[in-house]
């Protein structure tokens, strides 16, 4: 069995120490394969934050991968924002920015949808779409397909249609053709998990959108906890997507909402 878990938005600079505590305990405790960290690391994108995100990072000793968001630039610093909008970030989390990770059970992809020139909105190109696309096709084995993104490629309210991923509608297409299986996001700190109706996809197996809520940050949105997902892939043919929330009595995270996936094999 395959275990990974999500982790989004965690803004360090507004974290809550306690919740980071909590979330260093767990991802302990389920040992994943892989931890995956779906951007907005920092809150205003400064050198203590970053190292304060790699520390957390480094503190769990999992294998991660790390893509950025759209606040692990500049905002305020126009001189970095254009000549080095992603100079912090590459110290702490090195100089790729699109990661790969890969082995006999999962393959998950990272792209960078942060464009520096925009404020908050995200944008994947027709290349990133592509690159990706081969990626996928060239999948030895069985693994679970994951892309990973900032900005959402699906949403569930009226209000978030702004923050969609720029290009989304061909991206999101073009990767279910490829046989991908999940594409995680952050960006609106609401913790979800859709199928994507795709035309010509195959109703009982579709690409499915997982949107993580914020992890550690007190910028908590309408009254949600803090949360983070785990996925198990429990069969061959079938994943599960568990909603980890934060209880603020017992001061630790737990399970919750499960949502049961078939993978398209």
């Amino acid at each position: 069995m395959s275990l990974i878990v999500q982790i989004s938005d965690p803004h360090f600079g507004t974290e809550r120490p306690d919740v980071v505590a909590a979330l260093h305990e767990a991802i302990v405790s389920l040992s994943p394969r892989l931890v995956i960290l779906s951007g907005d690391l920092t809150q205003r994108a400064r050198r203590s934050q970053f190292a304060a995100a790699r520390r957390f990072v480094d503190a769990y000793a999992r294998p991660t991968l790390v893509i950025p968001g759209n606040h692990d630039v500049p905002l305020f610093n126009l001189v970095a924002r254009t000549l080095n909008p992603f100079g912090n970030y590459r110290r702490a989390f090195g100089r790729d920015l699109e990661p790969v990770f890969e082995d006999d059970d999962v393959l998950a992809i990272g792209v960078n949808t942060v464009r520096p020139g925009r404020h908050k909105n995200g944008e994947v190109s027709d290349a990133q779409i592509e690159r990706v696309c081969t990626r996928l096709r060239s999948a030895g084995g069985n693994p679970l397909r994951i892309v990973v993104t900032h900005q959402p490629v699906h949403v569930i309210r009226e209000k978030d249609i702004a923050n969609l991923l720029i290009n989304h509608e061909r991206a999101v297409a073009a990767w279910a053709e490829a046989g991908a299986d999940l594409v995680l996001g952050g960006h609106i700190h609401l913790p979800y998990v859709r199928p994507l109706g795709v035309e010509g996809q195959d109703r009982a197996r579709p690409l499915w959108s997982v949107q993580a809520g914020t992890a550690v940050s007190k910028r908590i949105r309408e009254g949600m906890s803090n949360s983070f997902h785990v996925i198990r892939r429990e069969r061959g043919d079938e994943c599960v997507v568990e909603q980890w929330d934060y209880d603020e009595a017992a001061r630790r995270f737990g399970p919750g909402k499960r949502t049961s996936i078939p993978l398209r094999y």
